[in-house]
């Protein structure tokens, strides 16, 4: 599997335009975190300050063309789930050391040995470790990229529901009102580092999570939010980057901590055995048909869970771009522990230029929002809305365009912003009746924070919170709900360490 979402797209043309020459850390960037048991996690500014190593290994690929059968319908999602026993009182104790501590295994010699030759390269190589200078040189390999060719075939016929009544929404007039004042930020610092080895929450000890991204979060109910994820890998995922072979596209975990000035303490996480983290939302897994699936965001109303995502189709080979089939809306009756991907509440990516690809709901008084973008990180944002029963309903959804709300069968949205955005978080703090939306901007290389007083703006414009100059391989930016007026927090990914991160900004 090849993914290249992390790195902001922005960062890589600077890196580009500048000859490989790397500006040195900000002053007072952190140093790698260390948990309560003294295990020493990634450190996100890391690459800050280092130049370009010469690569030991070139990777020369070239595209295999390969023939792969899929069937349709999608096969029924595997939703055995296994409750979490409790965690051990003392929080550096391993929980499962017989599936996360594995005893090394003996060599032939008898001795125990931690390296292991891997699997031979199925290319050929050529080339030298060593220069005549005694200079360490690449050496360059040949190696084939499958490139699946997705062919459909019939599978097991899957009775549908009920499609929802069609209904046709008035058209009503909401101009934007004028950008209150922007928001004023302080100082922000990296709280904890939340997943992989060295974390706060020992999640590859707990739950196989090693290396995962994104960490949104929404309140279930109160006292509780929950955590969703995107592609995590297990015990032989190695940095940088995704990888490894226990892949699973999304995983969900639960946490009551009201503290978050020392971290946050995942309390639990939707198991499918013993100290192993389940897939909710299923994906196939094919490059060129369904690559993976990816949550985007979650709000509840009442009993039942919601969480948007994106059905992504394959990674682009420029870093930062991606190519979705759809967005769309899974629902959990269970708190969580299983999901329906809704099979009318798609919008389908048309042309690669369909909105709501990579969206971020919000309900809000009568009405749940979704603001969303085009698949990748170069889209404009766009908001529609629906009545709170009608979530599921595309029919019932309105999208605002050039000063009204108009059914979406009739016009196609207006952007509500003059930038482009990725992944989007968007909030609404009640207590001040302000709208708070934090985004990547790939182009000033930062994460930023705009507010507005209503959902369609004017939005005030974009503040920075942390910079790719301190962070240079930083994404995401979603807001904890439990952020007040005056902390803002928010996890922040990091590709090459691909792992999750709590920042905290000071609002004044």
């Amino acid at each position: 599997m090849h993914r290249s979402i992390g790195a902001p797209l922005g960062t890589l043309l600077l890196l580009a335009a500048a000859s490989f020459t790397v500006a040195p850390p900000a002053s007072g960037a952190p140093s790698a975190p260390v948990n309560q048991c003294g295990e020493t996690g990634f450190d996100p500014s890391s690459a800050a300050g280092a130049g370009p190593a010469l690569p030991g290994n070139v990777d020369i690929r070239y595209p295999w063309p390969q023939i792969v059968t899929v069937t349709v319908p999608d096969p029924e999602p595997d939703q055995t789930r296994v409750a979490q026993d409790p965690l051990p009182a003392d929080p550096c104790t391993d929980p499962c050391p017989d599936l996360t501590d594995p005893t090394p295994e003996p060599d032939e010699s008898g001795s125990s040995g931690s390296e292991s030759s891997g699997p031979s390269s199925s290319g050929s190589s050529f080339g030298s470790s060593l220069g005549s200078d005694g200079s360490s040189v690449p050496r360059f390999s040949i190696t084939p990229d499958i490139e699946p060719i997705p062919i459909p075939i019939p599978g097991p016929p899957q009775e549908l529901p009920p499609a929802p009544e069609p209904t046709s929404p008035p058209v009503e007039t909401a101009p934007q009102a004028d950008a209150p004042s922007a928001p004023q930020v302080g100082s922000t610092r990296l709280v904890a580092q939340l997943t992989g080895p060295g974390s706060v929450n020992r999640t590859d000890k707990r739950w196989q999570v090693n290396g995962t991204d994104l960490g949104i979060t929404w309140e279930t109910k109160p006292g509780q939010v929950a955590i969703a994820f995107g592609d995590t890998f297990g015990s032989d995922w190695t940095p940088p980057g995704a990888n490894g072979e226990d892949w699973r596209s999304n995983v969900l975990g639960y946490s009551t901590d009201r503290d978050l000035s020392d971290g946050l303490t995942i309390d639990s996480m939707v198991q499918d055995s013993r100290c192993h983290a389940a897939e909710l939302l299923s994906s196939r897994k094919i490059k060129n048909w369904e690559t993976t699936t990816i949550p985007t965001s979650g709000f509840a109303l009442g009993d039942r869970q919601y969480m948007s995502y994106m059905s992504v189709r394959r990674w682009s080979i420029v870093p930062g771009l991606w190519y979705t089939n759809h967005g769309g809306i899974a629902y959990s009756d269970d708190n969580g522990a299983t999901w329906t991907k809704d099979p009318y509440a798609r919008w389908e990516n048309i042309f690669g230029l369909g909105n709501f690809q990579v969206a971020s709901m919000v309900p809000a008084g009568d009405h749940v929002y979704m603001f969303g973008t085009p698949n990748g990180r170069l889209g404009t944002v766009a908001v529609a809305r629906a009545p709170k029963d009608q979530v599921l309903n595309k029919s019932a959804y309105q999208y605002w365009a050039d000063g009204e709300w108009t059914p979406v069968a009739e016009r196609w949205p207006s952007p509500i912003l003059h930038d482009t955005a990725a992944e989007l978080s968007v909030r609404y703090d009640a207590t001040r009746g302000i709208w708070q939306m934090s985004y990547l901007d790939t182009v000033a290389g930062a994460i930023v924070l705009r507010e507005a007083t209503s959902p369609q703006g004017e939005w005030t414009k974009g503040v920075p919170l942390v910079r790719s100059g301190d962070y240079p391989a930083m994404y995401g930016g979603f807001i904890h709900p439990w952020s007040t007026d005056d902390d803002l927090y928010f996890t922040m990914s990091e590709w090459d360490s691909y792992n999750v991160y709590l920042m905290h900004t000071t609002l004044r």
